[in-house]
């Protein structure tokens, strides 16, 4: 019984026949290319070249990200400041704006806000916000880098690294 299931020695084993298969006459079908939508999301953006320092700007006065160019030269920071009715932070972009009051717009992931900034001095735009400030902790946690948009300057697209987080948490 078992002699069944075992072929034979005596049979070779045979291969199926080839099939013949007609040709296509379609050509084969081109690659498919799929390329990103254009966006004007600023989430989409290049990131602006530079990196940011951590400092104490002055005996014990208080403490500040500075954001800098691959060349060193400063672009954006932000500075904690005692003031009377308690601290906060300085939000300062080098530019030269063509009036005295200019609006700053942050945007992040989850909040965008549009202050009005005042020249500071010829080449300093700034806006300060309380160290408590939800906007603060927007730019802290916003997916890795928050916009700074000045009329009449080149947007900044800034990475939210530690040094961002570090002076809103000195601050507080």
């Amino acid at each position: 019984m078992l002699s069944a299931c075992v072929p034979s020695s005596n049979t070779p084993a045979s291969a199926p026949a080839p099939v013949a298969r007609p040709a296509s006459t379609r050509p084969a079908p081109a690659p498919v290319v799929v390329q990103a939508p254009a966006s004007d999301s600023w989430m989409d953006a290049a990131l602006t070249s530079g990196g940011w320092s951590y400092t104490d700007y002055g005996q014990g006065q208080g403490k500040r990200a500075l954001f800098a160019d691959p060349a060193g030269e400063y672009l954006f920071s932000l500075t904690c400041v005692t003031q009377p009715n308690g601290p906060e932070i300085l939000l300062t972009r080098v530019g030269r704006p063509a009036k005295r009051d200019v609006a700053m717009t942050i945007r992040t992931e989850t909040a965008q806000r549009t202050l009005a900034a005042q020249l500071g001095t010829p080449s300093l735009i700034m806006f300060a916000v309380g160290a408590s400030d939800p906007l603060l902790d927007a730019m802290a946690l916003s997916k890795g880098h928050f916009a700074v948009e000045t009329e009449g300057e080149a947007p900044l697209y800034l990475p939210s690294w530690a040094e961002v987080s570090r002076v809103i948490e000195d601050c507080r």
